[in-house]
Formats: C-alpha cells, sequence, structure tokens
C-alpha cells in the first residue's frame, strides 16, 4: 500500500505545493498554505481501458427553455433571471450579518406553501432557526428543517425520487467529506463537498442553493473553482449602517448578468422594494449644493441616485480624498479633467464624495453627474432640483454617449424630473419623452456654464 504524502494547498486561490512556504507562488497571497493529506496514489495514465464515444450533435435542435419555480419575492426572481431552475446550484455570499439567511428562510416558507423545501443549516442549531422564523412571522411554513455537515449523510437523505424541490445548504463553508482528512473549509473541503451536492442536485432535478462566507477582501472564501461550478452567484451587499441591501447577480446561466434586486432590512426581516429610484431620492433636500441625481443603469432597470460632493479648504500638505459608493481612480480622473481642461481649482481641497443610500456604482455614465456635483460645491451654486445627469467624460474633457439613454430619461421623466443634462443623444428625438427639457453637453466647459455666478 502506498504511503500518504502530505501537500501543502492555499486557501485562496487552491494551489498545491510539496513543500510550505510563506507565500502562495499562484496567487501571491501570504499565510495561506494549510497542510493537507494527499491522495495514497495518483493514476499514472489511462491504461488499456476504454471509454464510451462522445456522439456530437449540431447548433440547431428542440431544446426547451427551462421551467422555473418563483420564489415568491419578486426581487430575489429579478435577479435569479425569473426563477428558480430545476437541477441549477445557485451561490449566495456576502458580509456576516448582511441577510443571507433572513432572505432565504423567507424564500423558503413561501416556497413551502407549493412545494417541498427542505432548509439544512451547518452554523444554527433548528432552535435558533425556529426563533428567526418565529420574528419573521414564518412560524407557520411548512419548511422541513435539518441541521448536518456531514455531506455523506445529506446525498443519503435526498437521494430518491420524489425528493425536495429546492435544497438550502447554509453554508458550504461548514461542510465536510468524512474522506478527506482536512478540516471544514479548506480548499479540498470545499471544493469536493460542493461538487458531491451538485452532482446530485443535477441527477434529482432539484434547485439548490448555497450559502458562502466571503473574506475580508469581499471575495467568496474557499477556491475561485466553486464560481466556476455553480450556475448562478449571487452577492448581497449593502452597509449594515444603511436599511438598504442589494442582491447583485454577477453570474448567471439561466439570466442576466448585473441584474439586482432592491430590499429594506427591518424588524420584520428583508422587504421588497419596488420603486428603487422614489426610495433612493425620498430624503433629498432641494436647493443645497453639492448635490447631483445621477440616472443609472443597474441591469435592465433605471435607477436614478444622488451623488453628495463635498469641497473644503485643505489644511493638510496632501489633501485629502475619501470616495463612499465610487472608484477612487474615477474620481481623480474627473478632477484632473476639470482641472486641466475647465480651470477649476479643485486639487488644493479636500474633496469628500458619498453615492447616498449606500449603493454602488460601477458604470462610467456617472462622470457627469460627479463633474456636476462637484462644480456645484466648488460654485456653492445648487443644481437645478428636477434635473438628471449622465454621461462619460474624456481624458479630452468629450462627453461621450453611453447605453441605455432612451430608459434613463424615461425613468426621469416617471418621477417628475424636468431638465436632462446628457451627451448628445444617438436617434435624436426618439430618445426624448414629453415633458423632459434635454441639453446636450458635448464638452465638460459647457457643464461650467451652469454655474457660473451671476
Amino acid at each position: 500500500m502506498a504511503k500518504t504524502k502530505s501537500r501543502y494547498v492555499c486557501q485562496d486561490c487552491g494551489a498545491e505545493s510539496t513543500k510550505w512556504s510563506g507565500r502562495c507562488d499562484a496567487c501571491g497571497a501570504w499565510n495561506t498554505l494549510s497542510e493537507e493529506a494527499g491522495p495514497e496514489s495518483a493514476p499514472k495514465g489511462l491504461g488499456a481501458a476504454k471509454g464510451r464515444r462522445v456522439e456530437f450533435v449540431g447548433l440547431q435542435g428542440k431544446g426547451k427553455t427551462p421551467p422555473r419555480t418563483q420564489t415568491g419575492i419578486d426581487e430575489l426572481d429579478r435577479a435569479l433571471g425569473g426563477g428558480l431552475v430545476a437541477g441549477s446550484a445557485v451561490l449566495l455570499a456576502g458580509d456576516p450579518g448582511i441577510g443571507k439567511s433572513t432572505i432565504l428562510l423567507q424564500a423558503a416558507a413561501k416556497l413551502a406553501a407549493a412545494h417541498d423545501i427542505a432548509y439544512i443549516s451547518g452554523e444554527e442549531a433548528i432552535d435558533q432557526i425556529r426563533l428567526r422564523a418565529e420574528r419573521l412571522g414564518l412560524i407557520e411554513g411548512k419548511v422541513q428543517l435539518a441541521t448536518a455537515t456531514n455531506v455523506r449523510d445529506i446525498v443519503t437523505t435526498l437521494d430518491y425520487a420524489k425528493g425536495p424541490k429546492v435544497v438550502v445548504i447554509d453554508s458550504i463553508q461548514t461542510m465536510f467529506i468524512d474522506q478527506l482528512e482536512s478540516a471544514p473549509g479548506t480548499v479540498s473541503q470545499v471544493r469536493t463537498s460542493a461538487h458531491e451536492l451538485i452532482r446530485l442536485a443535477k441527477r434529482r432535478g432539484f434547485a439548490l442553493i448555497l450559502v458562502g462566507h466571503v473574506t475580508k477582501e469581499g471575495q467568496i472564501a474557499g477556491p475561485r473553482v466553486l464560481e466556476h461550478m455553480v450556475d448562478t452567484v449571487l452577492y448581497f451587499e449593502g452597509e449594515k449602517s444603511h436599511q438598504f441591501r442589494i442582491l447583485r447577480a454577477v453570474k448567471n446561466r439561466f439570466g442576466a448578468t448585473d441584474e439586482i434586486g432592491v430590499f429594506e432590512m427591518s424588524e420584520e426581516g428583508l422587504r421588497e422594494v419596488a420603486n428603487p429610484s422614489a426610495l433612493f431620492l425620498s430624503d433629498r433636500e432641494d436647493a443645497v449644493s453639492g448635490s447631483a441625481v445621477f440616472a443609472g443603469m443597474e441591469g435592465t432597470r433605471p435607477m436614478l441616485l444622488e451623488i453628495q460632493a463635498l469641497v473644503a479648504a485643505s489644511q493638510l500638505a496632501q489633501p485629502r480624498r475619501a470616495v463612499v459608493g465610487w472608484d477612487t481612480g474615477r474620481l481623480s480622473q474627473v478632477m484632473a479633467v476639470s482641472e486641466t481642461r475647465c480651470g477649476l481649482a479643485i486639487g488644493a481641497n479636500d474633496v469628500y464624495l458619498n453615492v447616498a443610500g449606500g449603493l454602488k456604482i460601477n458604470e462610467p455614465a456617472a462622470d457627469l453627474a460627479v463633474a456636476a456635483a462637484l462644480m456645484s460645491s466648488l460654485s456653492t451654486i445648487a443644481a437645478p432640483a428636477d434635473a438628471v445627469f449622465f454621461g462619460e467624460v474624456g481624458l479630452s474633457g468629450e462627453v461621450r454617449q453611453v447605453s441605455h439613454a432612451e430608459a434613463r430619461l424615461k425613468e426621469a421623466s416617471k418621477l417628475g424630473f424636468k431638465q436632462a443634462f446628457v451627451p448628445p443623444l444617438r436617434g435624436g428625438a426618439k430618445a426624448k419623452p414629453k415633458g423632459l427639457k434635454i441639453t446636450e453637453i458635448k464638452h465638460l466647459n459647457d457643464l461650467t456654464q451652469l454655474f457660473d455666478e451671476a
């Protein structure tokens, strides 16, 4: 019998090494190599045994759209692309305490009214889950609860023909395979446990939802291959100090990526936000300098957000730059263009930028709104309260077109805005809703005229 050899596996990227070192050669992370027992013997080749012949088919066929199961929570269904697909695997990740278990328990209770739902927890006892269900008013839900961490036991329990339609595993980092000597949560355990559970879901045709932990850098803990194994990856975002939570789809084999669902945390759990634009702008004050409304897009949904800027005299040799909800490098670029192309003196001041409501903006279309907020704060002249801004700012100061301009303008018109400062539009009048005055900004200099003192 071959002797078992030890190996060292990086807990961040899953790379293997024959000896320990302080730094992983593959991903560069420090102190992430952990000793694990290796296989007793490794296959040296395929040998004389032959596999079966693989059949090829053409692109055209009679494939049907996979049926979906509605969770009863519209915002969750939106992020999933329309609902849960039979035989699919969904990975839900987020910071501790953000509301992952809460939303899944709410969805399980709604689904249990018409389907068999299994909720398996490896982190909480049955009594803890019942206490949460009682607090959320879900104690009457017919959810099948269990606490288990051994994947062999879970597979044996669920591997029958008329099993549950949806299975929730909370969380994948607590599961383990007893054939492996490594501890739960290690790369080998997470990868192998997920593989066994996903394979069972594909064979039995139930939807599998895995809860995943995140690292302090915001990445899903465990091997990167875990995100490739599942069909959908959802991130739960939001500041704990804010009541809003954003459920963002970053991968979806059955729907659009970058789709979001918006929730509000309350004493009764997570509540859906049907009109996020109106809610994010509900506390906005009129006639205040340093504020501009950005007409953005989150997936296929237009969304209006307030961008706040404060430009203050600095007493430091190196002025401060504080950004919440946007890219710091992008702010530096907009400031540099404003100084070089428009002659604005911003660099010697402290600059603070905030996206109200705790939402994070990733698209360059916010450049024009950020520039408007900076100019407004610098000149102490408020931007028009009934105006929205969007457009990408180039390094020469030109304002470039962005996608979905018509949807952005329609959302602004629907919420009662009367003006829009935008880049030159494609299609002319086709993208202009009635009752909305469109001002096309070709260069950033054109925007400075709005904040010139009389």
